[in-house]
């Protein structure tokens, strides 16, 4: 829930279930073009406690945006410069934390969110998308993986 009362828990989501710690990553291209289009990866234990991040359409321009969520919600949001034609997105959950960054090339990241999360629960984590509008929204996913992380993540 949000400070406004705004609370939705139904967008597709397809994943997998995963224990321990990883590093979860995919390639996200979009159509983006109404408010709150979004598509990206969820990271997610029950509907009281749960982060995605990824693209998300506003102002007209595609941001990069995470929502952690520990009974409540917050929001971050990063605008980008212009509309990429892709973005890669990467969670690694290490014990207690979920580190979020994005990168446009696969090779340097940028984190936009470090945030607590319970340890040593199973969570479901995989790809989501949304188009809580009007207009549908078409989004190809590519090189999703999922890979041990034996050691705590490191900014790039």
């Amino acid at each position: 829930m949000t400070h406004y009362g705004f609370v939705h828990d139904n967008g597709p989501f397809r994943y997998q279930e995963q224990t321990g710690n990883f590093t979860a990553k995919v390639r996200i291209a979009g159509r983006y073009h109404e408010l709150y289009h979004q598509a990206g990866l969820l990271i997610r234990i029950d509907d009281q406690n749960w982060i995605k991040a990824g693209i998300e359409f506003l102002n007209g321009k595609q941001s990069v945006s995470a929502v952690v969520t520990r009974v409540f919600s917050d929001w971050s949001v990063l605008a980008c410069s212009d509309d990429p034609a892709f973005l890669w997105l990467r969670m690694q959950r290490y014990h207690d934390t979920v580190q979020v960054s994005y990168s446009r090339d696969n090779q340097k990241w940028s984190m936009i969110r470090l945030a607590y999360f319970p340890p040593q629960v199973p969570v479901k984590i995989g790809m989501m998308a949304a188009a809580p509008g009007k207009e549908p929204l078409e989004v190809t996913f590519d090189h999703f993986s999922i890979d041990p992380l034996h050691a705590p993540p490191q900014e790039d």
